[in-house]
This record gives structure tokens, sequence and C-alpha cells, in this order.
């Protein structure tokens, strides 16, 4: 092994590259599903998923990027294309005319339902195949280790849609 190799080979750089791997094929392959089956790229799923999570199924449009990890004009991107799609619409705010927040339409809240019992049964096989529960269990406890991951969330983001009492 070369002093270059050894100076940047450890376990923790390991784990890294192996998360980093695992997320872009999980997204790309998961993201490719959702396309094909209901013309929805993983972000603009999530997106309709985090609107129709918030009270009058609106978000102000830096919130969401935030929540999607997104930049702001990434996430303007994404919602102009949901918008043209009529899957949300703009609306202004009230109090101050230059603030417009992206609000789920009934076409949009139809898709998200309609996308979600694919999508989730989707990450269900994928991550099934490969996991039992227990090691559900171990692997959540490890990632809720790192920062950014809220040890509160727990996978209601990946349900069927919104319940009856979210609304």
């Amino acid at each position: 092994m070369t002093e270059l190799q050894t100076s940047i080979s450890s376990p923790a750089l390991d784990v890294f590259v192996r998360l980093l791997r695992a997320h872009s094929a999980v997204t790309r392959l998961l993201s490719a599903q959702l396309q094909e089956q209901h013309g929805l790229t993983i972000n603009a799923y999530e997106a309709l998923l985090r609107l129709s999570r918030e009270e009058g199924d609106r978000m102000r449009r830096i919130d969401l990027a935030e929540s999607l990890l997104l930049t702001a004009s990434g996430v303007t991107r994404l919602l102009d294309g949901l918008e043209r799609s009529g899957l949300i619409a703009n609306e202004q705010c009230e109090a101050d005319r230059r603030v417009s927040y992206p609000v789920l339409t009934d076409q949009g809240r139809a898709k998200l339902v309609e996308a979600s019992e694919f999508h989730v049964a989707s990450v269900r096989t994928l991550l099934g195949e490969r996991y039992s529960d227990e090691e559900f269990d171990q692997l959540i406890g490890l990632l809720n280790r790192l920062p950014g991951v809220d040890p509160e969330m727990t996978g209601e983001d990946c349900r069927a849609g919104p319940s009856d009492s979210d609304h």
C-alpha cells in the first residue's frame, strides 16, 4: 500500500463512500421508477408530500427548499414544473404581495396518493430484500447519530399519502 493509500484509508472514509454511493444508487433507481410510473422525480414526490403535511397544504418556498435540501433556484425550477403540471398552485401572501407560497392542488393530492402506494411498495421491496426488521432498527439507531437526521423522524414521510386526520 502506498503512503497516499494509507493516509486516505480508514473505516470512517469507507462508510462515508458507501453512504454516498448507496444514496446515489437508491435515489436514481427510485426516482426512475417514480418517473416511469407516475411522471414524478423523487424531489417532486417529496415536495408534494411535504406540502400535504402542512396546514393549508402550503409552505414558504424557502422552507420547502430547506426541507428538500435544494437551493432557492433548484426549488424554483422544481415548483415551476409542478405548477405547469397542475400539481401545485402559486398563492400570494395577503400581507406581503412579494411573497408567494406553493400550494398543493386537488390534482396534486390525487397524484401524491396514486404515487405513494407504488413508491412505498418499491421502498419496502428494495430494502426489505436486503435487511431484517432487527437490522432496520440497528440502522436507524446508527443513522440517527449523524448531523441533519432528526431522531424523532419516523417512516411517516413514506406512508401511502396523507391520512384523513391530517386535514
